[in-house]
């Protein structure tokens, strides 16, 4: 008979209590892998400041120049041939990491946990140090790819996140309320489904579940898409939500209705419906509040905060944007338009009727 050297048979079977044990074991090795690469990534990160702040002191005091620096990097290659990252540009960009953040400030700041690449990004795009730290954050926090963390800067995401008027804080509790107001924004940048002003609600619609993966990009961290136009049955009438997402991390299901025009009250009423369909058929009792988010390409946020003041339902009320940010800015104002008119002296396009 074979016998292991435990004493236990070759074939027996394995002890109850194994499966479970393996699991919990390659948790601890994910977990002790995760964390030494952390600590790489924050040793590297160390590292090329330290060799941006010596090049920083160099050039004030000795006043190196763009032949030394080349030098300098070809030097360090030879000599750490293994390493990769010791090119003339990656060094000017450790440079420009120094001046951005003293030594003492990477390692106790989110910045120092961030790959390297994000960080270029963060040194390409943005001028204001304070916004660098903003973004850093929130890309530490969610794991950001480097695409995300573009995105999110391309379209302003700090004057965006959390800003759709809502009525969470009244009708939800306080910590609750605080979470589900995380998941707005306002305006949401759909530029990516190069549509025109003039595009019916169905097109939106049609348009954001083909490009599925911007959609969730754009609308945050732990969104899942759960369905398009779905469908409910209420004694015999049938009713049909726009777009429905499952939030994983909040555990909370979130009903998207889209508009093409301009907020009207009425428009709750129609969303609050669906909120209390959704709550009552799909939500089981571990899931946080079913929540409605109305995207209308149009508002006045004065009326929207009368209108919701009325609402039981949690809603958020959010405008849409299909020009990127850039080409948006370009676009003269209509009081721009009307203050060209009047100094042409040309007078207004009469009415129909008139």
């Amino acid at each position: 008979m074979l016998v292991q050297s435990d004493g236990m048979r070759a074939d027996s079977a394995v002890p109850s209590s194994y499966a479970a044990t393996l699991a919990s074991l390659k948790q601890h090795v994910r977990n002790a892998r995760f964390t030494a690469q952390r600590r790489a990534n924050t040793e590297l990160v160390v590292l090329y400041g330290q060799i941006g702040a010596t090049i920083l002191l160099r050039q004030g005091q000795e006043g190196w120049g763009t032949k030394v620096i080349a030098r300098l990097a070809e030097d360090l290659r030879t000599e750490f041939p293994e390493m990769r990252g010791f090119s003339p540009r990656n060094l000017a960009y450790m440079r420009a990491f120094a001046a951005a953040w003293s030594q003492q400030e990477t390692v106790q700041q989110a910045v120092a946990q961030l790959p390297w690449g994000h960080i270029t990004v963060l040194l390409d795009r943005l001028d204001d140090q304070t916004m660098r730290n903003w973004y850093a954050e929130p890309a530490v926090q969610h794991g950001w790819s480097r695409n995300v963390l573009e995105h999110h800067i391309r379209t302003g995401a700090h004057q965006r996140l959390e800003a759709a008027p809502t009525n969470f804080a009244a009708v939800l509790p306080a910590g609750e309320s605080d979470l589900a107001q995380q998941l707005t924004k306002d305006p949401y940048v759909l530029d990516f489904l190069a549509l025109d002003g003039d595009a019916k609600e169905r097109h939106l619609e049609q348009a954001l579940v083909n490009r599925i993966i911007d959609t969730l990009r754009e609308l945050g961290e732990g969104f899942a898409f759960v369905g398009r136009q779905v469908h409910f049955d209420v004694d015999g009438d049938d009713f049909y939500v726009d777009l429905l997402f499952f939030h994983v991390e909040q555990l909370r299901y979130v009903v998207i209705e889209l508009k093409t025009g301009k907020f009207k009250p009425e428009y709750l009423g129609q969303l609050g419906f669906y909120v209390a369909l959704v709550d009552d058929r799909l939500r089981r009792a571990q899931h946080a509040d079913t929540v409605g988010l109305l995207l209308v390409a149009d508002k006045s946020d004065a009326v929207v905060r009368y209108s919701l003041a009325g609402q039981q339902a949690p809603i958020g009320v959010a405008s849409y944007d299909l020009l990127p940010p850039d080409v948006r800015a370009a676009l003269p104002s209509e009081g721009d338009l009307a203050n060209a008119l009047r100094a042409a002296d040309i007078p207004n396009a009469a009415s129909p009727g008139e």
